[in-house]
């Protein structure tokens, strides 16, 4: 097979193009196309009067090494690389403890999954509930001003990716196809084919809860064992400093469960078991994250704005975007986790702690479009002095936007006119903003440090130069963005344990080393692999 990249034709092509533009790059006539594939299926919109359609495909020709042979260097051709995932290591049957993973998010249940593909059936401690329920006590924040401080859009089976996008994109690099990994086993677990082949895939919540249930089952029928509603409150360590190792977790309820593999697939918001490992003497750092608002547009104007008189065409689906601002104060504003045909969601984990994230469904038909605009901060500047000081940082601004949307998990709101003009909204204007329970107009100058509001109001035009209409008056903005990213960074080494506890291996978003469901799942993989191989071949 033959793989060719950046085939471009114009959007409205018929079928039989993409054979013709295939046999065209290669040199040849097109009944020499044994078969063809899609491997990759994008748009280019920077012409919003021509877009085009952009493919990478699968080809098998007849006589392919004659055919590479006459192609020039440049021709865009090579042979289509071997993604099938291979394992790294297979248990004995002789392990005396079971690996534990802490976390159900997509960090854990691919730990999870590559542990016990690999026979060394995982035991997965997850302070959150099943899936189903944990949709119900979600819903109970939204609805009805209840939150569950153990069961909510951070804590729970999926964790945070399930009330997201579903977004299955990342930049990192992947050298070994790991993402194909991901995008199979979700598959399988039912979600669209369709996130194989396009671009920026995404499945939304909705259908992101059968998948985990699926991908349970798939765990538990390959020896892992789930245990819900056990949070680990407490490591057991010994040896001496310089030579620690993990004995095992201690559950909320007394339970002692021992262990010398642990994976620490946390995720950004266990802001108390980052305390814990902390006073534990696990080394961490702070890390840098981001605050900001959540911002709503009507859909169809960004449609309209990114993809002129294409908007609403059927191969294009809702538009996104992706803007960034370097500031005269010399900071960043720049959108974050942006939402098509969205919502802004509750995502507070703590009591009187106000917290925005936005989410998607599959069909992306909302109303609204938001995303996160939001201000880059460093621990040197921002947060110096400790490496739990970045989640006081949060915490301060939560509840400062907890008090200022009424102390009840209404949102505090602005439209962008009234923030840009320096005065507080008493009522908002004609773009309905989505976040539930509700919003309180207000003054968000409230709720986030001075810098950040400079950044923001001198970004907000520089959008709107960019994208016709991002600055109008009425777009409404919601506080506060603070879960970005994890405050800390739980350090490991190039063997994937911890930097001074043998055994520990911290995880995905909330170690600090993943942003994204994709990029969470593939170290989830990285880090199972790593321990699967130690249990191997330890002695």
């Amino acid at each position: 097979m033959l793989r060719l990249t950046e085939l471009k034709l114009p959007i409205d092509h018929p079928p039989e193009a993409l054979c013709a533009a295939a046999a065209e790059r290669l040199g040849v006539a097109e009944s020499g196309i044994v078969s063809l594939a899609i491997s990759r299926r994008a748009h280019d919109a920077r012409r919003k009067s021509a877009i085009l359609m952009v493919y990478t495909v699968d080809v098998e020709v007849e006589n392919e090494a004659a055919v590479l042979r006459q192609l020039p260097p440049d021709a865009k051709v090579r042979p289509t690389p071997d993604t099938t995932y291979l394992p790294v290591a297979k248990a004995s049957g002789s392990e005396p403890l079971r690996p534990i993973v802490i976390g159900a998010g997509p960090c854990g249940l691919f730990a999870a999954l590559i542990l016990a593909e690999a026979g060394f059936r995982p035991l997965i401690l997850e302070r959150g509930k099943v899936v189903r329920e944990r949709t119900q006590d979600t819903w109970g924040l939204w609805r009805r001003h209840k939150l569950n401080p153990e069961s909510n859009v951070q804590y729970g089976e999926g964790g945070a990716g399930t009330f997201s996008d579903g977004k299955l994109y990342s930049q990192i690099k992947d050298p070994r196809h790991l993402g194909r990994k991901v995008l199979t086993e979700f598959v399988a677990a039912g979600a669209p084919p369709e996130i194989l082949t396009e671009a920026h895939p995404h499945i939304g919540t909705f259908r992101l809860v059968g998948m985990v249930e699926r991908m349970r089952a798939k765990i538990e029928a390959l020896g892992g064992e789930y245990r819900f509603q056990s949070k680990v409150v407490d490591f057991a360590l010994d040896g001496p400093p310089d030579k620690r190792r993990i004995c095992g977790v201690v559950l909320e309820d007394g339970t002692e469960i021992p262990s010398d593999t642990v994976i620490l697939a946390l995720g950004h918001s266990s802001r108390d078991t980052f305390e814990r490992l902390y006073e534990r003497g696990v080394y961490m750092e702070a890390k840098p994250f981001s605050l900001g608002v959540r911002i709503e547009h009507p859909q169809g104007v960004i449609d309209r704005a990114r993809f002129g008189t294409f908007a609403g065409h059927k191969d294009l689906g809702a538009a996104d975007y992706k803007l960034s601002h370097a500031c005269s104060n010399g900071r960043t504003v720049y959108s974050f986790c942006m939402c098509p045909g969205g919502t802004v969601v509750a995502a507070a984990s703590e009591p009187g702690h106000l917290v925005t994230n936005g989410m998607s469904q599959y069909s992306r038909n909302e109303r609204n479009a938001n995303a996160g605009l939001v201000v880059g901060i460093t621990p040197e500047v921002d947060y110096p002095g400790h490496p739990l000081a970045g989640v006081a940082l949060q915490r301060h601004w939560e509840r400062a936007a907890f008090e200022a949307g009424g102390s009840a998990y209404d949102a505090p709101g602005q439209t962008v006119g009234d923030f840009l003009a320096g005065r507080p909204s008493e009522t908002l204007g004609a773009i309905v903003p989505s976040y539930k329970p509700g919003v309180t107009p207000t003054d968000l100058s409230t709720c986030l440090p001075d810098f950040v509001i400079d950044a923001l109001r001198e970004a907000l035009p520089a959008f709107g130069r960019k994208i016709a209409g991002f600055d109008t008056a009425d777009a409404v903005m919601t506080g506060v963005e603070t879960r970005t990213s994890s405050p800390v960074r739980i350090r490991r080494g190039p063997d994937y344990q911890s930097l001074n506890t043998q055994g520990l291996y911290p995880a995905g978003e909330g170690a600090g080393y993943a942003g994204g469901i994709l990029s969470a799942a593939i170290d989830g993989i990285e880090v199972a692999e790593a321990a699967a191989i130690r249990l191997t071949t330890r002695t």
